[in-house]
């Protein structure tokens, strides 16, 4: 198969594997045992696209002009390439995951929830291997569609409220913000396509660039830049599968996945520090990190609480891309994919606590360690991971990060990842060190060991263990981050 045949491979596998699904959606054994096929063929056509990309012939697409001198394109290159490893690689280990949660709580429309994921991981790579704003574009709004039936996927009024919260800022964000950035873009450069160093010329009105660059901040509201936030907690009506998807696959990924990517192709690391919005937007990015933490220590609710500590997280990400420093875009580029695995374990957790204990809210969870050890251990990594301390992978990216703001001068800022990183600890890791060691006045519960079914089991597994093989391999993931234009340090 050649360069562009693995390309639409990659895209085309989701439909596919919706129509199987459809024909065998009376047989549960072979519609699951299909979606694992599917998840493990994408990773393969991704690996493939990888090996093309380090032999130095990147797969590439151009259809023909929709308007004069634009079309759809694909692409590969380094972000891309990280992007689509670490979404199909997830969509695999969780379809293991939701076979055990679906089944062991009892879940209805699973048919209808395996297409829906199927969708959504082909938007992905859409997004993954975009080779210009317009093709980006349009795999982002497909991608809130294709998500918007798992959110409401209980079909309460809860769900459907939440579904409506969820469409409405995303679609907003794009129709108010995004789409006028583009067809900026496209107006005053004459090209959409992602150019190394960027797009815009030096004779750029100075302003435009201010505007632009906020316009694109605000825009892609999947990065859950405050006050565009509200979406994501409002999401987590959805079952744990999808949360998990929401919150490390897909949808916010997509979100700094594309910030990173204009901040790099569109905008470039030269004249992205000389925009003059982009201070008052990274002190921005500081404020939303830090908010979003103290805002998840009063959540008695877990995935309310995983939920705000997401918005913190992804702040680091964009604050990063917004350091225009190649430390810092270095670390944005891991924190996407450590953030990943470390919030999708503790989603796991979550699910398999509810699965297997019948509990959703933090001051419930003393003394549980006893009866679920091994997902109150793998809890307690992935919170080390987040906050970014050893022997995680987390530690890595939050030191460029952190290198990132020395590098730019900005001490304020560095402040505000170290004492986000403290706020982390205490409302991460106090959740596994009480289930352990829940202190006198509350006894433990007793009973026997109830873990969650073995599929849950084996799917935290794998992410916990990948948390800590980042922090001992980091090597492969660094080599690929580090030939993103403008990373280094």
């Amino acid at each position: 198969m050649n360069g562009a045949g693995l390309l639409f491979a990659s895209l085309l596998l989701g439909p596919a594997t919706v129509a199987g699904i459809v024909l065998l959606r009376h047989h549960p054994n072979l519609r699951e045992g299909l979606t694992l096929a599917a998840g493990t063929a994408l990773l393969a056509i991704n690996l493939r696209i990888l090996s093309a990309l380090n032999a130095g012939t990147p797969p590439s697409w151009q259809s023909a002009d929709l308007l004069p001198g634009l079309g759809l394109e694909l692409a590969v290159e380094p972000l891309g390439m990280l992007f689509a490893l670490i979404a199909s690689s997830l969509w695999l280990v969780t379809t293991v995951y939701a076979i055990g949660y679906l089944r062991g709580h009892g879940e209805t429309h699973q048919s209808r929830f395996y297409s829906f994921f199927a969708l959504s991981i082909t938007c992905v790579m859409g997004i993954a291997f975009a080779g210009n704003l317009l093709t980006l574009f349009l795999f982002y709004e497909l991608l809130s569609l294709a998500t918007w039936p798992l959110v409401v996927h209980a079909g309460t009024d809860r769900a459907r409220h939440g579904g409506r919260v969820y469409l409405g800022v995303l679609l907003g964000t794009s129709i108010l913000f995004f789409l006028p950035a583009i067809i900026l873009t496209w107006a005053t450069a004459e090209s959409l396509t992602f150019t190394p160093g960027g797009v815009f010329g030096p004779s750029t009105p100075p302003a435009l660039l201010a505007a632009l660059l906020v316009l694109f901040v605000f825009g892609v509201g999947k990065a859950a830049m405050m006050p565009f936030h509200r979406w994501l907690p409002a999401a987590m009506v959805a079952p744990t599968p999808v949360s998990a998807l929401l919150h490390a696959v897909a949808v916010v990924k997509a979100g700094v996945f594309t910030l990173v990517k204009i901040g790099v192709y569109i905008f470039g690391l030269d004249q992205l520090s000389g925009v003059a919005s982009r201070e008052l937007l990274l002190y921005l990015a500081g404020f939303s990190l830090l908010a979003a933490s103290i805002v998840a220590m009063r959540q008695d609710n877990l995935k309310a609480r995983l939920a705000y500590s997401t918005v913190s997280q992804l702040a680091y990400i964009s604050l990063g891309i917004l350091l225009a420093v190649p430390s810092g875009i270095t670390g944005s580029g891991l924190h996407i994919a450590m953030h990943a695995f470390g919030k999708i374990t503790l989603f796991f957790c979550a699910g398999a606590i509810m699965v297997a204990a019948h509990k959703t809210q933090v001051s419930e969870l003393r003394g549980l360690g006893r009866q679920m050890p091994f997902t109150m251990g793998a809890f307690l990594l992935a919170s080390l991971s987040i906050a970014g301390l050893p022997p995680t992978g987390g530690t890595w990216s939050k030191w460029y990060l952190l290198l990132g703001t020395l590098d730019a001068g900005a001490l304020l800022l560095a402040g505000a990842l170290i004492v986000s990183t403290l706020l982390n600890l205490v409302y991460l890791t106090l959740i596994p060190v009480r289930a352990f060691w829940p202190g006198g006045a509350e006894p433990a519960p007793a009973g026997k060991l109830q873990e969650a079914p073995l599929a849950c089991c084996i799917a935290i597994g794998v992410t916990t263990a990948a948390c800590l093989a980042l922090f001992l391999f980091p090597q492969p993931l660094y080599a690929l981050v580090s030939r993103i234009p403008g990373a280094g340090g």
